[in-house]
């Protein structure tokens, strides 16, 4: 090796050690007073100490950033960062929001229903409901199959069920239902028109004595409360377990819609208002989930 090559790297080694040597050099910082000249604190350091606490506290800095981003409720003040809270809040909004529109439905169908019962119609998704084409020619290929003493039991059942407002597999259900319940008599008399499904006649007519007071049959809630060219002054009374009961032909109203009634509570007086002169008598009709139901068989007039 030649001289001045091994001189070369000598230098080269020297160099390395004389910056090593400068890194653990060591430094006293000194803070004085600056009138007085006094020793207030003093720090012995060197440049590698610097470096590794300098080092030290980024990388804490950088640990202690990314563990509030990551698991604290700060992130959310983040800009651009997506809340989990609040997503969820917007999720809850959502299925509120649908069942409020679930509820207006019911309600605006509940409201027509009263109006179509008040005017003497038949109520929306009952009565007027009709079989698909489809179920029609089920039933048509099913019967061209059957023996005679099945088409025989068809045909009574047909004839038997053919002016049924509601399937047969809940009637005994809503019959039990409403002879569970105890209901006061509207008023006392003679009926004069019996209740007629065909003739589109949902109540009896109770022919009684002038200016009788109408009572109410149970508790419940006044939903309507008017006049009517075609039936009189009109008043409706919603029920629990989805009865409701309707008062029409009355000379004069007690009750207002809103208010709260009790069973037996005078709610009207007999008259003869409406188209239908008759004579002083009173139009009671009885309905269940919707559907019309005949007052004789669960009220003794």
């Amino acid at each position: 090796m030649s001289p001045r090559k091994k001189n070369h790297e000598l230098s080269w080694w020297e160099q390395k050690d004389k910056w090593f040597d400068r890194l653990r050099n060591k430094y006293r910082l000194i803070i004085l007073n600056e009138t007085t000249f006094e020793e207030k604190l003093s720090f012995r350091l060197s440049r590698l100490n610097v470096f590794v606490v300098t080092g030290t506290l980024v990388i804490l800095l950088i640990f202690l950033t990314t563990y509030i981003i990551a698991f604290t409720p700060l992130r959310e003040y983040i800009p651009g960062y997506q809340s989990i809270t609040a997503q969820k809040e917007i999720y809850d909004i959502q299925l509120k929001a649908d069942s409020i529109e679930k509820e207006l439905r019911a309600k605006e169908i509940f409201l027509s229903n009263i109006q179509k019962i008040i005017g003497g119609g038949i109520p929306r998704d009952t009565a007027n409901q009709k079989p698909s084409d489809s179920s029609i020619i089920k039933y048509k290929k099913t019967k061209a199959n059957a023996s005679e003493d099945e088409l025989t039991l068809r045909n009574e059942y047909d004839k038997e069920t053919q002016y049924n407002l509601t399937p047969t597999k809940g009637k005994n259900n809503t019959e039990s239902s409403i002879r569970s319940v105890n209901f006061f008599t509207p008023v006392k008399g003679t009926v004069t028109t019996k209740f007629s499904l065909t003739e589109k006649h949902f109540g009896i007519d109770i022919t009684t004595s002038k200016e009788e007071p109408v009572k109410a049959a149970m508790d419940g809630t006044v939903v309507f409360a008017d006049f009517t060219v075609k039936t009189g002054y009109v008043i409706g009374i919603q029920h629990r377990l989805n009865f409701m009961t309707i008062y029409k032909q009355n000379s004069l109203l007690l009750k207002s819609p809103g208010q709260y009634i009790r069973a037996g509570e005078p709610i009207a007086v007999v008259g003869n208002s409406g188209e239908t002169k008759n004579g002083p008598h009173l139009h009671f009709e009885l309905w269940h989930n919707g559907v019309p139901v005949n007052p004789i068989e669960y009220i003794d007039f």
